[in-house]
């Protein structure tokens, strides 16, 4: 992975691993193959052992349409920092990478955000990035990803797929149905965002 910034090393958790089990009950994948880049995130919204709610939706376009991004993590937290991507976005028109620094700059350094416990996966038709509140926007070397705790199984399963004669939303939801086969926090309502890409 491309690591554009980083204060430091460890857990993907906002503020640790002991909060990791706040935000990892979700899968978010995002898959880029053919002129498509996908985020698809499942609907489970769980509180320890309890399913609240199976139909969220977790994975939207950002700013005018052209970025999409995905969440793991405390919905409100979640959409504080879509909001504030939003408006980096607007200081920053068609630079997706120098808004994403620069968020993860406060997000790392903001008393009131680095408070926040969630992940973003956020694309556009050029680039994948993963933000995290350790202040860290990571690139990854291939063209898929995934955060949440069924993230590793979609991760897994997208690689498998991607060689396979399937296009991007199809590699998705796939994997992502895989996942959820797999991890107790993750189920098959899909909400997926779709963008052209540059490759």
């Amino acid at each position: 992975m491309t690591q554009f910034s980083s204060d430091h090393s460890g857990s993907y958790g906002a503020s640790g691993p002991a909060s990791s089990q706040l935000w990892h009950a979700t899968t978010i994948l995002t898959v880029r193959k053919a002129g498509k880049v996908i985020i698809a995130g499942d609907g489970q919204v769980s509180l320890g052992q309890t399913v609240i709610k199976g139909n969220a939706k977790k994975v939207r376009p950002i700013g005018k349409g052209e970025v999409i991004g995905g969440f793991a993590g405390a919905t409100a937290d979640a959409f504080t920092l879509f909001e504030r991507l939003e408006g980096k976005l607007e200081q920053y028109p068609g630079q997706l990478t120098r808004a994403c620094v620069e968020m993860a700059k406060d997000w790392r350094t903001d008393r009131y955000l680095r408070r926040l416990e969630a992940m973003m996966l956020v694309a556009d038709k050029d680039v994948t990035l993963v933000l995290t509140g350790t202040g860290d926007v990571l690139e990854p070397e291939r063209d898929c990803m995934g955060i949440g705790s069924g993230g590793n199984y979609a991760l897994a399963a997208a690689r498998a797929l991607l060689d396979m004669d399937l296009d991007a939303e199809a590699v998705a939801r796939k994997a992502m149905s895989i996942a959820a086969q797999i991890c107790v926090y993750t189920n098959e309502n899909f909400v997926v965002e779709t963008l052209d890409s540059a490759k």
